[in-house]
């Protein structure tokens, strides 16, 4: 039987690779996202929205009868200490990488413990483990996806769903390009190729990684191959968070 997965998130960056990996292995992906996607399958979707949310889930549903896969991997980068951080800014980074993901495990869980099986894996970062400077509401942000994933698998582990958070560094997608453009634009650097050579020698590996490198760990905890992974922090990150 045909499996079928959920991502959220999937247009663009780490999400995209994730679609593209899964499809090529002849599972039905869903990408709900508020950007579009020309593929197949494609929900707009406000995943801070539950109700669009829910209304997502209950389509495909209707349409698949079952959810085998979820992949969290929407969510949006903020940069600033507490002082330059505004309560909305707080509000929107909160509500997108913390509330949309919980809104996703709340209406897709119920399908997965009727059925008695699932996997999921949701987006974290190296700042699921880490500090860094000028990063209070992301930071927070990244660490409560980090607790979402632990508690979430011991609650239902018994119903054989299986939740793990990947971790990743710094990873060459358009949220690390725009994160470079802002910062060298603010400070006034006219070279961003020295930022990313800069950025680079920051990593254990002396590279940026990329983002089929992280799909495919994501895939690994998706597959049959993973039987007795859950609760874990999968990081992937060059070794930036072994230094």
């Amino acid at each position: 039987m045909n499996k079928v997965a959920v991502v959220s998130g999937g247009s663009n960056g780490i999400g995209k690779s994730i679609v593209k990996l899964l499809r090529k292995k002849n599972i039905t992906v869903y990408n709900l996202d508020i950007q579009t996607d020309e593929c197949d399958h494609y929900l707009k979707c406000n995943l801070a929205n539950k109700e669009e949310v829910n209304e997502c889930i209950m389509q495909i549903i209707r349409d698949e009868h079952t959810i085998d896969y979820l992949v969290s991997s929407a969510g949006i980068h903020f940069s600033g200490n507490i002082e330059q951080t505004t309560y909305d800014d707080f509000n929107r980074v909160l509500q997108i990488n913390v509330g949309g993901t919980f809104n996703l495990l709340k209406a897709v869980l119920p399908y997965m413990k009727k059925n008695n099986a699932g996997k999921i894996v949701l987006l974290g970062s190296d700042q699921s483990k880490i500090a860094k400077p000028n990063s209070s509401c992301y930071n927070l942000s990244k660490h409560a996806i980090a607790s979402l994933a632990k508690t979430t698998a011991i609650d239902y582990a018994k119903h054989n769903i299986l939740v793990n958070a990947v971790c990743p560094g710094t990873i060459e997608t358009p949220l690390y390009h725009n994160a470079i453009e802002k910062y060298a634009k603010k400070n006034n650097i006219q070279h961003i190729e020295q930022l990313h050579e800069e950025e680079a020698k920051l990593q254990p590996l002396n590279r940026i990684g990329q983002p089929d490198e992280v799909a495919e760990l994501i895939y690994f905890l998706l597959s049959d191959k993973n039987k007795y992974i859950t609760g874990s922090l999968q990081m992937i990150d060059g070794g930036f968070t072994a230094i």
